[in-house]
């Protein structure tokens, strides 16, 4: 397979012409990358085939496959339908553990801790279902920022293990030390809590938790962390032993690129026995960390255009894309705060900050109010985002950017909610 180098990521697929050797890579200012390097992003942009009768400003879902990726997972596609099974018994296997083993370098761990997914879901949904060191009357522990159908499977524990739930909430506005503070108190009230759920990047409001701290003040206290990655893979730096978890679900298709359907289940060696196997494996390989989870025949070519995927996405980098990400949100975030008439639930932070913004009207938490506004976004200024509920101080709306998104986009949100905020 053809390797995408960082001037492959912008050249790949484009007429440039003779001067598309400039968009080699973005300008650096002592190193660092530029992220307001409008021609190199523009270049990015260009890789990506979109919608024009919106501005795409809800890029939470997941993240749409840039052109070279798509152009592979159909290529993919059309190889194992035409070997059919001939390739998934006798091919497959090479090829898959080829692609796990990059996936694990990327990661900083092991392959033989991670097995493959249909997304971060099932893969925490597996952990915590799995999860076999509960004993009745011990504590499980979860945040109002917790992924929902991540906060019923910890609530699933009573039933399973008979385990109590508790719950926190997160505290607004945040701070580095006052979520650090929050974790430690709610741990040092709760002395039962034995596991928690702790989510790297919050599908609601976009927080990005200091995972390293918090998970290393648990350990002290014994408790085991589940992390929820599945909206930091790709657009944060995701080196799975500095977060100190030993449990981990993460996401392919949302900010590596790759096709729906793509997750990675981690497991640290030494701890893959504290979490049981699916229904029915085999007792003599209870150690292999594949057999946590079991989803069928699955999508190959799905798989396979993971390595492509990596590919684009490590000839950016981490660091350029989080530049990117981070220099985008805050061009319609910091125009906003302090507004009167608009709420912001992103910190000033940038530490605490990641693609996905959120707001609301000030004084308007409700479901249907939030859902109103989003509507009203759309119909009267074609933004699409999404109402997000759940938050301890009620609902808001979610903007989260991408790499295609140009700045006059999030600069037509931005004046949008000055209309509409009564500014």
């Amino acid at each position: 397979m053809t390797k995408l180098t960082r001037r492959g990521v912008v050249a790949a697929g484009l007429a440039l012409g003779a001067g598309s050797n400039a968009l080699a890579a973005p300008s650096r200012a002592g190193g660092i990358v530029m992220a307001a390097d409008e021609t190199y992003w523009a270049g990015i942009a260009a890789q990506y085939d979109l919608a024009n009768d919106v501005i795409q400003l809800e890029n939470g879902n997941w993240g749409i496959m840039a052109r070279p990726v798509l152009a592979a997972y159909e290529r993919h596609q059309a190889m194992v339908n035409r070997r059919n099974s001939y390739y998934s018994r006798r091919e497959y296997g090479a090829d898959l553990a080829r692609i796990r083993s990059r996936v694990a370098a990327n990661l900083g761990v092991e392959p033989d801790e991670i097995a493959f997914t249909r997304g971060a879901t099932e893969a925490l949904q597996a952990l915590i279902g799995g999860y076999n060191r509960l004993k009745p009357g011990d504590q499980v522990l979860i945040a109002d920022l917790d992924y929902d159908s991540m906060q019923s499977a910890m609530a699933w524990l009573k039933d399973r293990r008979g385990a109590e739930l508790v719950r926190i909430e997160l505290p607004e506005p945040a701070t580095r030390q006052g979520l650090i503070d929050a974790y430690a108190s709610a741990l040092d009230a709760n002395p039962k809590v034995r596991l928690m759920l702790l989510t790297q990047v919050s599908h609601r409001n976009g927080l990005h938790l200091p995972v390293a701290e918090i998970t290393a003040l648990a350990r002290t206290r014994g408790v085991d962390v589940i992390l929820d990655s599945a909206h930091a893979w790709g657009q944060v730096e995701t080196k799975l032993p500095a977060l100190g978890a030993d449990f981990v679900g993460l996401n392919g298709h949302k900010w590596i690129g790759a096709p729906i359907g793509v997750g990675v289940l981690y497991i640290a060696k030494a701890r893959i026995p504290d979490i049981d196997p699916f229904m029915g494996a085999d007792d003599h390989a209870r150690g292999d960390v594949r057999l946590r989870v079991h989803t069928g025949t699955a999508n190959m070519a799905a798989y396979l255009a993971l390595e492509d995927a990596l590919d684009f996405h490590e000839a950016i980098g981490v660091p350029a894309k989080a530049a990117r990400l981070t220099y985008l949100r805050r061009r319609w975030t910091e125009p906003l705060r302090g507004v009167a008439g608009v709420q912001l639930l992103t910190p000033e932070d940038d530490q605490l900050g990641s693609a996905l913004g959120a707001f609301r009207l000030t004084g308007r938490t409700t479901p249907a109010e939030n859902a109103e506004l989003a509507r009203v976004l759309l119909d009267r200024f074609d933004i699409f985002t999404v109402a997000r509920h759940g938050l301890a101080s009620g609902s808001c709306v979610r903007a989260t950017v991408s790499l295609f998104t140009r700045p006059a986009e999030v600069d037509r949100l931005t004046q949008a909610l000055l209309e509409l905020g009564g500014a």
